[in-house]
């Protein structure tokens, strides 16, 4: 297969461009409130619009500065010092998983504290939509043609400037995104013990950033940290793999949430 040489601009108007990789991000969000208002609906998940809303917004901030941020701290610090308005370019790329992922925690502590929310009942509310996100943004890196994998013979590989490579962001966009959204999605369907879901999103992510860590090209500016295989990716994702291990085996012989119908009539009869 050859590479389509997708034009990264989606809309021109005037001096105005607007690029997919934004509007991805912009699909992602959207996508994701409009699955959570859906499940707002539920009785026993203790939401409503008006707090998704004021969540949502805290979201949406920690993803932008803390991906950004992230970038520029895990993965380019020189050139972005060399020339500052790198970091307002962000229709160009360059937006870090793990630095939105840290922006995400902090939004979530902070609007917890606002809102008087259990810090993991919000995080197990979001899990399961953060994966549309996730591979729409690998779609918007395919559309940019950039983190391309290994050059391969395999009959995957696409061939870009006369190299056939791994399309390892559509390898992402399907692991980080459809299938982490399957399993999340249907996992969450009935209530959980606390923590749960949120580890399994970081245990699967983790797994699945790692393995195809493997098929994809290191960052020119940095290439590999150790034994001629190991990524910056990588090394970030062992962290995530491990923090889901222990919030899973925590997550025994907590509380339910959002609670079930029985512990609710518990509640009622006591």
């Amino acid at each position: 297969m050859h590479y389509p040489d997708i034009d990264p601009v989606a809309i021109s108007l005037g001096p105005m461009a607007i690029h997919w990789y934004g509007l991805m991000y912009v699909f992602g969000v959207l996508g994701a409130w409009w699955l959570l208002a859906r499940r707002t609906r539920r009785p026993d998940v203790g939401w409503d619009s008006q707090a998704l809303a004021d969540m949502t917004f805290y979201v949406v901030l920690g993803i932008i500065l803390g991906g950004r941020l992230g970038y520029i701290l895990f993965y380019n610090f020189g050139a972005y010092m060399d020339d500052p308005t790198l970091i307002l370019r962000i229709w160009q790329g360059g937006m870090s998983f793990h630095g939105g992922l840290l922006g995400v925690l902090v939004a979530i502590w902070l609007y917890g504290r606002r809102d008087g929310r259990n810090f993991f009942d919000i995080s197990d509310f979001i899990a399961p939509v953060v994966p549309i996100g996730l591979g729409l943004g690998r779609i918007g890196n395919f559309i940019n043609s950039e983190l391309w994998g290994k050059p391969t013979d395999s009959p995957f590989g696409m061939i870009v400037n006369g190299v056939a490579r791994h399309p390892s962001q559509l390898y992402q966009a399907a692991l980080e995104g459809l299938v982490l959204f399957i399993v999340l999605f249907w996992l969450s369907a009935k209530p959980r013990p606390r923590m749960f879901i949120s580890g399994m999103f970081a245990l699967l992510y983790g797994i699945f950033r790692f393995l195809v860590e493997f098929v994809r090209m290191p960052d020119e500016h940095i290439g590999y940290l150790a034994w001629d295989w190991l990524t910056m990716g990588q090394l970030l994702s062992l962290p995530l793999i491990a923090v889901g291990v222990v919030l899973i085996a925590l997550s025994r012989g907590n509380s339910v949430y959002p609670p079930s119908k029985a512990d609710r009539e518990a509640r009622a009869a006591s």
